[in-house]
């Protein structure tokens, strides 16, 4: 395996970063995780976009031009030899004094890892999900805002804790007046009477690639699309719920906080969004 850190290629065992990173000491940082697929990196231009966006959003400049660092991306895609794989590209503020000052690091870090990813067993994607409601809320956007997809992830881990604990792999987080945000790792999909609905971005909503993906999808195939504020009524009421991420892909869930949603299955829509998913990707 070809690590790529700051302009240099390493073996996994040999690639290291300083202690006095203010990644690791402080969590500051962004990233982006990216599918590959059959060689081909799917929706890499957004991708970059959007941790461009999160580096400013935290006053941290990447220390090289965007072609430039999709250049590197798709080189170590090529060392790596993985026609299907994910790609996590990591800036880290870099390394610095001990103490919270950003400004004592002189340049960030950038990181590139090619490796294989599976956050659910194959079964998921046929049977469905269940799903549980945490208490951990999602982080305030006046606190560190959900849409910057930061090295801070300490919100949604003590989320999946919580799903872990209660039997199930993955939570659904509220925010703070106990509306439905997102879930710790993947956006929220509810479809009732043919629409499609998804929570609004102020409600602490990653803005998420593969989000934006199945909206697109759906517009093209003219159902509706709404971006609301929604709450756990919405979801239990529904007729189909899905969630959407990069790693993740679309995964259907069939149960939340034990109420069966729709007949227990898989929805139709949702299989056709599954499927439709699978032809772009590796069209």
């Amino acid at each position: 395996m070809q690590i790529y850190i700051s302009g240099e290629f390493f073996e996994k065992e040999d690639a290291k970063i300083s202690v006095f990173d203010h990644g690791l000491l402080y969590g500051d940082g962004v990233f982006e995780g990216i599918r590959v697929y059959s060689n081909r990196v799917f929706k890499l231009d957004e991708h970059l976009e959007r941790l461009y966006e999160s580096a400013k959003a935290i006053d941290l400049t990447i220390p090289i031009p965007i072609e430039k660092l999709k250049e590197d991306v798709l080189d170590t895609v090529h060392r790596n030899e993985m026609a299907d794989s994910y790609i996590r590209l990591i800036i880290t503020r870099g390394v610095g004094d001990l103490g919270l000052n950003p400004y004592t690091c002189e340049a960030a870090g950038i990181i590139i890892i090619v490796d294989k990813i599976a956050l659910y067993p194959p079964e998921v994607y046929e049977k469905g999900l269940a799903l549980v409601t945490v208490a951990t809320q999602r982080n305030l956007p006046e606190a560190v805002n959900p849409r910057i997809k930061s090295l801070n992830y300490l919100n949604n881990i003590l989320a999946k804790i919580e799903a872990i604990n209660a039997g199930v792999e993955e939570a659904i987080m509220l925010n703070s007046f106990g509306l439905v945000s997102e879930c710790a790792g993947d956006n929220l999909f509810a479809t009732r009477k043919g629409i499609l609905m998804t929570p609004s971005i102020s409600m602490g909503v990653l803005e998420g690639i593969t989000r934006n993906v199945v909206i697109e999808m759906a517009r093209e195939k003219g159902i509706e699309v709404k971006q609301i504020v929604m709450t756990r009524h919405d979801l239990f009421i529904a007729d189909e719920v899905f969630l959407t991420g990069s790693a993740a892909e679309i995964v259907p869930v069939i149960k939340i906080d034990g109420r069966v949603i729709g007949d227990g299955k898989p929805g139709k829509i949702t299989r056709d969004f599954i499927k439709e998913y699978h032809h772009l990707v590796n069209a």
